[in-house]
């Protein structure tokens, strides 16, 4: 719900595991997947054409994604905190970090936020950060496949019902106009 996401926003911005944080924030910003987020290096980091590299994929594949206002504020967060490494979240020895590694935060932040106890933060934000940007009914669905970095078209349509429920309040904000316009004011 929104109350959910704003208590969770609100225990990101005032968490003391900052890295931890910025972390789940860069998930809910971007819809990238915990493996994608883990292997980014500074470098990968162009804020100068204002975009993300990832690795390339299993195809061999690179993708790119667009940053955005809050995942800039996140990263340049992080750079004040961060150590020496290629990483933007490195290990203690400056390396990839373990992919478990921020469970524990992840499951506490969960908690505070009041969210289900089956709620998987990583699986949640990216379904968080689809399902807004699609409900929006301002993206359409192969931008979005391409945000999401889904390589078919099909994996995304699992969000276009709710591109389809943006576009019916859309016909009815019309009907209201139409109505208005009809209808003779009452004297």
């Amino acid at each position: 719900s929104e109350e959910q996401v704003k208590a969770l926003f609100k225990i990101l911005d005032n968490d003391s595991n900052r890295q931890a944080a910025i972390f789940m924030k860069i998930a809910l910003f971007t819809g990238l997947r915990r493996g994608e987020i883990l292997k980014l290096k500074w470098s990968d980091i162009d804020f100068k054409r204002g975009f993300i590299t990832l690795e390339p994929n299993k195809g061999g594949l690179q993708e790119k994604i667009p940053l955005n206002s809050h995942v800039i504020a996140a990263i340049n967060e992080l750079k004040s905190i961060s150590f020496e490494s290629d990483y933007l979240f490195p290990a203690k020895d400056g390396g990839q970090r373990e992919r478990f590694s921020f469970d524990k935060p992840l499951a506490r932040f969960r908690k505070e936020a009041g969210l289900p106890a089956d709620f998987r933060p990583m699986h949640g934000s990216r379904h968080y950060f689809a399902s807004t940007l699609a409900s929006s009914g301002k993206i359409d669905m192969y931008t979005l496949q391409k945000l999401l970095t889904h390589k078919s078209p099909k994996m995304t349509q699992r969000y276009a019902h709710l591109r389809d429920e943006a576009l019916k309040k859309a016909a009815d904000v019309t009907d209201d106009l139409f109505d208005k316009l009809e209808k003779p004011p009452d004297e």
